[in-house]
């Protein structure tokens, strides 16, 4: 079929390829290139033949290149669009546009395309550029599940505005009886369908499923009334380890630690309804609330290596007592003690001469006092008063951090937790090994199969403590906010304020938040 004929060529088409006839030696590729913007079914892909015919002045048939339908309809993978591409000249498209009408309902005939018809209007359409022309109703997605959990104690201080009350009257920790509602979550749910193009139904999505993060050993599911409700194994107190709600132990001591009870040590929470008697201590993997309004007077130690410290009532530590904890510290009072907390330390009255290691430290900003002693934080130190009238040496330090040597610290630790896993993992394997004929094992092989079991579980502790203080560094290191010593009311000369190797010792009365102002103390 000949699409054009003039005195310079022939262009003719033979199954979809163009063939074309130089018949004028003026002719060049210039006329080419304007010969395929008039013609947008043409496409070029022998140009170079072209070219060659040109400057050999050879009039002999060449093949140019492919005459491409009039329209093309693209139809995504997923049948849910369809693409309309028109290749005729915008005056072809104009006269012949009832046609062109026709062979489009044809073509979404040909291809099944019964649903989603887009309207169109072709008179208004580019050459060459796709339009829709049919379009899908998308499914809908469900709601995702809902997960809810019992709430743990909010463990803030509470100051009355009065100053006579508790000043940390706060429930500290939240009691948990067999088979407690823990939790719950309200299943996914299925959405609407869709429809493609092609009048085929979508399968709605369904919404997203979350899975309720607890400890197995304290807490267990069950379907209740088209819910998964999380319920409690055991008797004890509500936390969280590494992110899983679980029910830890719970030791109650009605009245006081001391001779009827000896030391403590317990792992889980202790919860003493009495003081803690001189010379006695108390050490436990959860938190530790002593709830006397007497508060504690000269404990050995007082220590949770994996929670909090609650005393009601505060300390009279006489030089003797020690309070540790792997998180906060909450106090009404602190005098002549030792507190050390990785994370905040929260003095609700005052501190008198004790020795005060943490990350931040925060006393009441309206009538707080730290009165002598030596504070040492990382990041802030927070109070109304310091020192007194007789100017009384009080030392407050606020580190900062080094992020060297911390970021170095932690790639560190990051290795060394790498290689403890590697070998749990063999560890493991070795046990699972073991565990098939445990029923048939010698006396020896029982041992060593409790001694692998015991390396194991070992080596988990150690990862855990590992992978905290790695926590614990990365936490340090996104903190952006500058460090400060804030003292809202009165800072007395006696005070000695410090951050980082910048120190001033206070000859007159001052107050306002001191920090580092172009690498000098604004006090």
């Amino acid at each position: 079929m000949i699409i054009i004929e003039n005195d310079e060529i022939m262009l003719s088409t033979e199954n979809g390829r163009v063939f074309m006839t130089i018949k004028n030696d003026h002719y060049n590729l210039k006329k080419v290139d304007e010969l395929s913007r008039n013609h947008p079914r043409l496409k070029i892909s022998n140009f170079l033949a072209v070219k060659k015919a040109v400057e050999s002045g050879s009039h002999d048939p060449i093949e140019l290149g492919i005459w491409i339908d009039s329209m093309e309809l693209e139809v995504s993978s997923d049948k849910m669009e369809a693409l309309l591409t028109i290749y005729e000249s915008p005056k072809f498209i104009q006269d012949n546009i009832e046609n062109l009408q026709m062979n489009l309902q044809k073509l979404l005939q040909d291809n099944q395309i019964v649903y989603g018809h887009q309207p169109l209007d072709l008179s208004t359409i580019k050459t060459g550029k796709s339009y829709i022309i049919a379009k899908g109703l998308s499914p809908q997605k469900g709601t995702d599940a809902k997960i809810s959990y019992l709430q743990q104690a909010e463990k803030t201080p509470v100051i009355n505005e009065d100053g006579k009350a508790d000043y940390f009257d706060m429930k500290f920790l939240v009691e948990i009886n067999e088979g407690s509602w823990l939790g719950e979550k309200i299943p996914a749910q299925q959405g609407v369908a869709g429809k493609n193009i092609l009048g085929e139904p979508v399968p709605a999505l369904m919404g997203d499923d979350f899975p309720l993060k607890y400890d197995t050993k304290s807490a267990y599911e069950v379907e209740e009334e088209g819910k998964t409700v999380l319920r409690s194994k055991t008797k004890g107190v509500i936390g969280e380890v590494n992110g899983l709600l679980t029910v830890q132990k719970h030791l109650v001591i009605d009245g006081d630690v001391g001779l009827e009870t000896g030391n403590l040590k317990f792992d889980g929470s202790i919860q003493v309804r009495g003081t803690v008697m001189p010379g006695y201590s108390i050490v436990s993997s959860g938190d530790i609330s002593i709830e006397s309004n007497e508060g504690v007077h000269s404990a050995e130690l007082i220590k949770s290596t994996e929670g909090d410290v609650f005393i009601k009532g505060g300390i009279f530590g006489r030089g003797v007592t020690k309070v540790e904890a792997h998180h906060n510290i909450f106090v009404k009072h602190a005098n002549e003690c030792t507190l050390e907390a990785k994370d905040s330390i929260h003095i609700g009255f005052y501190s008198l001469g004790a020795t005060i290691f943490c990350d931040h430290l925060v006393l009441d900003e309206r009538k707080g006092k730290i009165i002598g002693g030596k504070v040492i934080a990382i990041n802030s130190i927070t109070s109304a008063y310091t020192g007194n009238n007789s100017e009384r040496k009080t030392e407050l330090i606020v580190q900062g951090i080094d992020r060297k040597i911390l970021t170095e610290n932690a790639k560190t630790k990051a290795q060394e937790m790498m290689k403890l896993q590697e070998e749990t993992t063999k560890l493991n394997f070795n046990l699972s090994q073991l565990n098939q004929f445990k029923s048939s094992m010698t006396v020896q092989q029982v041992a060593m199969y409790e001694q692998t079991k015991q390396k194991y579980n070992e080596i988990q502790r150690e990862i855990k403590e590992l992978d905290e203080e790695i926590q614990r560094i990365l936490k340090m290191l996104r903190q952006t906010s500058g460090y400060f010593i804030q003292i809202t009311r009165e800072a007395n000369p006696g005070t000695i304020i410090q951050i980082g190797s910048k120190s001033s010792y206070l000859t007159t009365q001052t107050k306002g938040k001191f920090k580092l102002e172009n690498g000098e103390l604004n006090v």
